[in-house]
């Protein structure tokens, strides 16, 4: 594999690492490796600290190919807690509210996650990297802001209902680019006359990038000295 031509280099990314981190922790040994002081690398659709999951990096002249690779299909499975909401839809944040979730049964779900497929408009968290007036959504709901950001359309091409463990559904969800699924797990919650948030999420594809074919971080050094 020629890195410094460009590769894609599909990574299994660990809980709670930031996409960024993971880009210069591969770009850190392909420098080593090569002895390129700034070797370039770059990432493929951002993954919350709080997920793990299919993370395409690209290196030397693949970069160019980023945007092409954002629009591919992504497949994540999740994680859902019904019955309360948090500020970041996700356990970021500790619970700001409770509503009831003992009306909700399995059937109502699954008739509930219906609404949901197709071409919808789904309006981003603000602790997001969306950025309004030049700055970034999360800075500015970190120092306090309310404001709610504009909604955006999405595909969301299918969802289907893993397990129905009450207060917890755990959902697959194929969909298009800018799916936020932490504001589909809020969204979600309150077309059920509850709340929701997430409390896992897993990339498990991007286009053809499946999570069995994915590097794990722990183990790239040493695939990197084998290539």
């Amino acid at each position: 594999m020629d890195f410094i031509a460009g590769e894609i280099i599909p990574i299994n990314k660990p809980y709670t690492w930031t996409s960024f981190q993971i880009v210069n922790k591969v770009r850190y040994h392909l420098s080593r490796k090569y002895g390129v002081k700034r070797f370039k690398v770059g990432h493929a659709g951002t993954l919350d600290p709080l997920a793990s999951g299919v993370l395409l990096l690209c290196t030397g002249k693949a970069t160019k190919r980023i945007e092409e690779l954002q629009s591919h299909t992504k497949e994540y499975e999740a994680e859902i807690m019904l019955g309360a909401t948090t500020p970041s839809f996700d356990m970021e944040h500790p619970v700001d509210a409770t509503y009831p979730y003992e009306h909700i049964t399995r059937e109502l779900v699954e008739e509930t996650l219906k609404q949901f497929v197709g071409d919808i408009a789904q309006r981003p968290p603000l602790f997001s990297a969306c950025k309004v007036e030049g700055k970034r959504a999360y800075d500015l709901a970190r120092k306090g802001s309310d404001m709610q950001l504009a909604p955006k359309q999405i595909r969301i091409d299918s969802i289907e209902l893993l397990e129905c463990e009450l207060p917890k559904i755990r959902i697959r969800v194929v969909c298009g680019k800018g799916t936020y699924i932490r504001s589909l797990a809020r969204d979600i919650g309150f077309a059920l006359n509850s709340g929701g948030y997430l409390t896992d999420l897993v990339r498990t594809r991007i286009g053809d990038y499946k999570l069995s074919d994915c590097i794990t971080l722990n183990s790239f050094q040493e695939w990197l000295a084998e290539q």
